[in-house]
């Protein structure tokens, strides 16, 4: 048995509770796991300091001395605050505990040598040090073993239970000592070229650095060997499924889509949608199955695109399904292409789970005879009751909340699996489309309709909102409707919800002269959608909502959009919120309004936003300030993996170079057989049988 999967409780120090509590709160039940469970930081520990040098600024640091008294205050009935005076001569610090006072009190004793490493603050004058890590200093000699001491996220359970970084440090650096040199996974003619770093020196490196030199070296090996086998699996699995499968021919394009071009365009194509046709087009008369991601900005015209590529499908004797991640998103779909649609003989149904009894009956029926064209519908299309006659193209709107396992449902439906287009609008960056979409051509629509301006975006702050009011008041006299968002983010629902309440009231007494409608995600569905409709009618002029609006509502005539405590959003967020407004023909706004005081990082937010519209852009910014697996959805389903070490945001390169190198590989050995690449395929199908859902990566 491999040394790596020997079981963590037979590691020294752990033992049955604490493999628990490993297992329960990291998912660390075996070597290997705690072997890959990289620090998070590193503090360099070869400096001493005396405690008159500590000051409030500085980071965290390490002093040597003794306590010389304890002090105890009440605050409150169970609690308490416990400090102890410490000094090394030259001057006295105060360590002090919150919780674990008690502890402290019968574990540090008067007058011994103590260690202690923490961050100084100060407090009334005095330099305090709170929650100190501290160790006893043996009979004179001092024990400064790592110049980089690893840092490891711990949670609060953990904790109580005495399971600190430095516990895990200790656990991990005994499980070294015993590891034997560990095999290498990545072949010379790769490690070579690449002045990579060997697997074993690597794996030893990142946890206990010698200097800041050789941990970068360490790190760029491990998060290049973890990029490289999820390309490599990935490249592997797209080239199977281009020689396994056949894709449905649609020979020919003819009168649906010719009469619909003719007649129903509501206006000419651009130039990007034009291109994007053709190149469905030429995927669809291929012969093999189509698997596209079709991005493009809110508002480029998608949906126009996706029925047109329908109509194909319908003029060679296929039906076609478009599936959206909500029920209003469908019905919206529904509405959208009816409407593009008009007089067309053309059967569409509706299939969500609000659609039941005899009405469902009759769309099942429907599919199974063939007599439906076009299906709209949620996930409620994938489950196994839903059979077409012959499906044979398929839309995913917004993939990231779609994984690769439910597309592989829908090729079930048919003798070949339909053709797949996958669209979204939250543009994505090329290194996390090689990544997460990796078995996917990409089309992009990089341009919007004629007549569309892009929207003006300016940065406003809260104390000048009778300015900003006055602005709102000018636009609804010239005929326009403006949208308010507060933030709602689930920590603080509670509160969220009130601001809303207070701002609803506040924004009624401004503008007594206006009707104002209000949206959040807590209300009825039937309620949230009369208040959606009344805005759309434009019987009322303002909707103060939370980012319920966030997809779906196209409202044309809204030319404003106000966001609130914007510095509370992310980008993609703050992008995708923007795009409700600029559908119509007049100029619109967007005005982020922030407090006054506000972090660098949150400035670059603001300022990106304020700079541009282009949401490429955006995303790459969205993807460096914030990391991948934040980015919409992605946490959830679309990455079926967790990278342990690498970050698709700053290691593009690496996500470029480990792609470069798969696709080599795959080109020469396409059959996974030749023994040049049996290390690579060993370790590939090791790695499928680890806990981590490989089928959904593929």
């Amino acid at each position: 048995m491999d040394i790596l999967s020997q079981d963590i409780q037979y590691l020294p120090g752990v033992g049955p509770n604490r493999k628990k509590i490993l297992g329960d709160e990291l998912g660390i039940h075996t070597y290997g796991d705690l072997l890959e469970y990289y620090p998070y930081k590193y503090v360099d520990r070869s400096k001493i300091y005396s405690c008159h040098e500590l000051t409030g600024e500085m980071p965290f640091v390490q002093v040597i001395g003794h306590i010389l008294s304890f002090e105890t205050f009440q605050m409150g009935p169970r609690k308490e605050r416990v400090v102890a005076h410490f000094s090394d001569g030259t001057g006295i610090v105060d360590l002090v505990w919150f919780q674990g006072g008690k502890y402290a009190k019968e574990t540090y004793k008067i007058g011994v040598e103590y260690m202690v490493f923490g961050k100084p603050t100060v407090f009334n004058n005095r330099v305090n040090i709170t929650h100190p890590e501290m160790d006893k200093v043996d009979s004179g000699q001092l024990r400064v073993d790592s110049y980089l001491q690893p840092y490891y996220t711990t949670t609060e359970k953990m904790k109580k239970r005495g399971l600190t970084s430095r516990a895990i440090e200790k656990l991990t650096r005994s499980m070294l000592e015993k590891l034997p040199p560990l095999p290498e996974t990545i072949p010379d003619f790769i490690i070579g070229p690449h002045y990579l770093m060997g697997r074993d020196e690597a794996l030893r490196t990142v946890h206990y650095p010698q200097n800041a030199k050789d941990l970068e070296r360490a790190r760029v090996r491990l998060k290049f060997e973890e990029l490289f086998f999820v390309q490599l699996n990935i490249v592997r699995y797209a080239s199977d499924h281009r020689r396994k499968y056949r894709g449905y021919v649609f020979s020919k394009v003819g009168d649906v889509f010719n009469s619909f071009y003719k007649n129903n365009l509501p206006f000419p194509l651009t130039e990007a949608q034009k291109r994007v046709v053709r190149e469905i087009r030429k995927d669809t008369g291929s012969g093999r199955q189509m698997n596209r991601l079709l991005q493009g900005d809110v508002g480029s015209g998608k949906t126009l695109v996706a029925l047109m590529s329908m109509l194909i499908a319908i003029d060679n004797g296929y039906q076609a399904c478009i599936m959206a991640p909500t029920e209003i998103l469908a019905e919206q779909h529904l509405a959208t292409i009816m409407a593009f649609l008009k007089d067309m003989n053309l059967r569409v149904a509706l299939l969500t789970g609000i659609v039941k009894g005899k009405r469902r009956e009759e769309v099942l029926e429907g599919l199974l005879d063939g007599t439906i064209n076009i299906l709209v519908g949620t996930h409620a299309v994938i489950e196994d009751t839903v059979q077409f006659a012959r499906l044979g193209l398929v839309v995913v709107d917004e993939q990231h909340r779609f994984g690769v396992a439910q597309r592989a449902r829908l090729w079930a439906k048919s003798q070949n699996p339909p053709h797949v287009l996958v669209m979204t609008a939250t543009p994505i960056p090329r290194t996390l489309a090689m990544t997460l979409y990796g078995d996917l051509d990409v089309s992009v629509i990089d341009e919007l309709p004629p007549g569309r301006k892009p929207v003006r975006t300016t940065h406003v702050f809260d104390s000048r909102m009778t300015t900003l009011y006055d602005g709102i008041r000018q636009q609804i006299r010239e005929g326009r409707q403006v949208y308010i968002v507060f933030p709602l983010i689930e920590e603080s629902e509670k509160s969220d919800l009130k601001n809303l309440e207070d701002g609803f009231e506040t924004l009624r007494q401004a503008f007594p002269e206006f009707r104002l409608s209000k949206v959040h995600g807590r209300m009825k569905p039937a309620d949230k959608e009369e208040e959606m409709q009344r805005f759309v009618k434009g019987e009322t002029q303002i909707l103060v909502a939370t980012t319920v609006i966030e997809v779906g509502v196209n409202v044309p005539n809204a030319s404003v959009m106000v966001i609130l405590d914007a510095q509370r959003f992310g980008l993609s967020q703050l992008h995708q919120l923007r795009g409700r407004v600029g559908r119509g023909a007049d100029q619109s706004f967007c005005i982020l309004v922030t407090p006054y005081k506000l972090s660098e990082e949150t400035r670059k937010r603001i300022d990106i936003m304020c700079d541009t519209n282009d949401g490429f852009r955006i995303a790459e910014a969205d993807l460096k300030l914030r990391g991948p697996g934040d980015l919409e959805g992605t946490q959830q389903s679309g990455m079926a993996f967790d990278l342990k070490i690498a970050d698709i945001a700053r290691d593009g390169q690496l996500v470029q170079m480990a792609r470069e190198e798969a696709q080599k590989i795959i080109e020469e050995d396409p059959d996974c057989t030749s023994p040049k690449y049996a290390m690579l395929w060993n370790r590939l199908r090791q790695l499928r049988k680890t806990n981590i859902n490989w089928a959904a990566i593929s």
